[in-house]
């Protein structure tokens, strides 16, 4: 029995497997605390407590609060499904999914460590990988398109074609913004970008425009402020979620902080230096043995980490642009920018190479 167990583990789509279940079981629990962190980080900002009470049930063990994910998800569970009458039901429920599973998909390509023995900690490892991401991350706008059109009612409608226009807006600059990247490194494989980062200098160094203008695309592609028109609610009430309730809403708040998760990873892949850190061999080399492999992917996950934070910290401290702004910025600036960005790298490559 015990070999065939070991047998098992040893054929690929076992490896794999196992690698979905250990990712997922990482990032489920980011997902579940960021919601926690930015309600802490809001209350710190704002002078209040924030959640602190709920800890192990029926004891008076609080635990800084850091049950309340559990609470929630049980609120969320046990809350009445309402379908509203008025809705295209087919697209109503198909909608959520549609906005979590990109944000989640995304991780398969992006490296979050070296070695742990002889495998790569990478889910897929695709010579395409940021293309990829490019595709999937596209397919997040359809599930806000469906739930506002589904939803049949003004408001949400409204919140899903400014999510559209936003979307396209900034999506063709952050994939601009990359094309230096991979002009450096000469491939499309996000482990070389990492390997290009340990052998010299972290890419954002060499690329603060390409750095900037994605790390603002990425606040504009998650819908989070000062770019979070499409769910204003001083305007749009809740936006395209507004005719949901129950788990099919937690979806929707999943989805915004899974993507959060996959933006600020692939932050730290692409300009980061990934598992990285300047700090020797024993951080820049992959990893020889079991600890030195866990520790590279601690190191990636507490950058992560640290976009993550500066997202939160963002949204508490910066007003909503008005639409017209939004859109001047996403086309007058950082389309022109971006652009630029690229020519400057090709006469700086052509002039080291000629």
């Amino acid at each position: 029995m015990l070999a065939s167990i070991t047998g098992l583990f040893g054929e690929p789509w076992a490896l794999t497997l196992l690698k979905v279940i250990a990712v997922f079981a990482v990032v489920m629990p980011m997902v579940a605390y960021a919601v926690v962190a930015e309600r802490r980080i809001s209350a710190w900002i704002q002078d209040r407590i924030g959640p602190n009470r709920v800890g192990i049930p029926f004891t008076n063990i609080k635990l800084l609060g850091l049950g309340q994910p559990l609470a929630d998800g049980i609120k969320s569970l046990v809350k009445e499904d309402l379908t509203p009458a008025h809705v295209r039901k087919a697209f109503y429920w198909m909608a959520p999914a549609l906005v979590l599973v990109p944000s989640i998909v995304v991780l398969a390509v992006v490296p979050f460590g070296s070695m742990l023995g002889a495998q790569k900690m990478v889910i897929a490892d695709l010579d395409v990988g940021i293309l990829f991401t490019f595709g999937i991350v596209s397919l997040g706008v359809y599930g806000i398109v469906l739930a506002g059109y589904a939803s049949n009612s003004k408001y949400p409608f409204l919140g899903s074609i400014r999510a559209t226009a936003q979307m396209i807006s900034y999506e063709i600059a952050m994939g601009m913004a990359v094309v230096p990247v991979f002009m450096l490194v000469g491939d499309l494989n996000l482990g070389a970008v990492i390997d290009y980062q340990a052998s010299g200098a972290w890419l954002v160094f060499k690329q603060p425009i390409a750095f900037a203008i994605f790390l603002i695309a990425i606040f504009a592609e998650t819908n989070r402020l000062p770019f979070d028109l499409p769910e204003s609610e001083t305007e749009l009430v809740a936006g395209y979620n507004t005719e949901y309730s129950s788990m099919r809403f937690a979806l929707f708040f999943m989805g915004e902080y899974a993507a959060m998760i996959a933006g600020s990873a692939l932050m730290v892949v692409l300009f980061c230096g990934g598992w990285t850190l300047p700090l020797g061999d024993f951080f820049n080399t992959p990893a020889e043995s079991l600890g030195q492999g866990l520790l590279h992917i601690a190191v990636f996950i507490a950058k992560t980490m640290v976009f993550l934070g500066l997202m939160i910290w963002v949204r508490w401290m910066l007003p909503r642009f008005r639409y017209d702004q939004l859109m001047n910025i996403g086309w007058k600036r950082f389309l022109p920018a971006s652009l630029a960005n690229i020519i400057l790298t090709a006469i700086v490559l052509w002039v080291l190479h000629s």
